[in-house]
This record gives C-alpha cells, sequence and structure tokens, in this order.
C-alpha cells in the first residue's frame, strides 16, 4: 500500500507539473488535510532526476502556500472565527484545533505567521487568527512567503537526497525515508524557532523604545 501510494504521488505530481504544486500546496494551506510532506518531497526527487527544475518547484510551493494561507486569511477577516468552527469538522479541522493556533498567535504575535509554517497542524491554520486580527498583507505576504521556501526547500531537499539514495531500495523503503527526514527537520526547526522569537522580540522592544524616546 505505502509502495503504490509513493508511486502514484510521484506520478501524478509529474504529470501535473509546477501548477499541480501550485494547486496542492494551496490545498495544503487552506484547511484541506493534505499534507506538505506528500506533496514537495516527490518534486525534489523529479528534480534529481532531471524531470523537473528545483527552483521552479520551490517557487510553486511558495506560490501555492501564500494562496491558501490567503484563503484561510480573507474567510476569516470577512466571515469570522465562526464559519471554522461550525463547518471545520468538514474538513477534519477540530475547534481544539484552531484554539490551540489562536494561542500560538496570541503568545508570539505577527511572527508567529511566519514561525508557524515550520510546524505540523498549526502550519495550515495560522492564518486564521491572522485574518481575525487584520493583520497587515504586506507582513502577511512576506511571513507566510519566507517561512513556506524554508520548509519547502527543506522538502524539495529531502527529496533530491531520497533520489541519491534510492538506487536499488523499494518505494516503501524511499517512503521510510522521507518520513524520517521530515520528522527529524521539524526537530531541528524547534530551536530554530526559539531563536527567531527570541530576536523578534528583542528586535520589536528596541524599536518600541527607541520610538518612545523619539516621541519624547
Amino acid at each position: 500500500m505505502v509502495e503504490q501510494l509513493s508511486l502514484w504521488l510521484v506520478a501524478t505530481i509529474g504529470r501535473l507539473g509546477y501548477a499541480g504544486l501550485v494547486m496542492l500546496m494551496a490545498m495544503e494551506s487552506s484547511v484541506l488535510p493534505l499534507p506538505s510532506e506528500l506533496v514537495m518531497p516527490p518534486a525534489g526527487y523529479l528534480a534529481f532526476q532531471g524531470k523537473m527544475n528545483l527552483w521552479l518547484a520551490l517557487g510553486s510551493g511558495i506560490l501555492g502556500s501564500v494562496l491558501g494561507a490567503y484563503i484561510n486569511y480573507w474567510v476569516a477577516a470577512r466571515l469570522g472565527r465562526w464559519v471554522f468552527v461550525r463547518y471545520g469538522r468538514f474538513v477534519l479541522l477540530s475547534e481544539k484545533s484552531l484554539e490551540r493556533t489562536e494561542r500560538f498567535f496570541a503568545a508570539h504575535g505577527e511572527i508567529a505567521t511566519f514561525v508557524a509554517r515550520l510546524f505540523p497542524v498549526i502550519r495550515h491554520l495560522i492564518s486564521i487568527p491572522a485574518g481575525l486580527a487584520r493583520m497587515r498583507l504586506s507582513k502577511f505576504f512576506g511571513y507566510t512567503a519566507a517561512g513556506a521556501g524554508i520548509w519547502c526547500g527543506v522538502l524539495l531537499g529531502i527529496g533530491w537526497l531520497i533520489g541519491r539514495l534510492g538506487e536499488g531500495r523499494s518505494s516503501a523503503e524511499l517512503d521510510e525515508y522521507a518520513r524520517r527526514y521530515a520528522h527529524h527537520a521539524v526537530l531541528w526547526m524547534v530551536p530554530l524557532c526559539a531563536l527567531l522569537i527570541a530576536g523578534y522580540i528583542v528586535w520589536h522592544r528596541r524599536r518600541t523604545s527607541r520610538a518612545a524616546t523619539v516621541r519624547g
């Protein structure tokens, strides 16, 4: 079953091309339950084989992520939280997951839009509290694109590495490599994100202090 799924994903993404990557990553960044770990590594694998361009695949992944995130942002800003609470169950979105994401946004501010892109579960939901808060779109797009770029790059790198290791290995073994490397990548993201949040807090406080001094 796993082997068939892996082969199907590679074949499907190879057939859909860059437009397919944009569409699938837009789905992943909205409330639809489609993990990016199933989308971007096959593109990296195809890039290793010379069937896709690595940079175009990265750009497609970023564009799709931003588009999908903006759908959530727009719905939250226009219609409010109740839409996701009432209808979220139809796309496997629980109110508990939504509340967890809202707490993360409240605790870390606007940079949460960037940091959350590096973690599962809250990755595709963080745009909801951003929309509810009416976060400035220039910041929303910038933070979302930056975070999505890092994560898509990591997953493409995993796919590329799997391509190098793939000779003489079954698809099931390659799928196991993909899940293992993606898990390790998430673990490495934890201290990185802690440093980013700490740096942002220091920068924001200094900027606020300078602004207060100028006004004084």
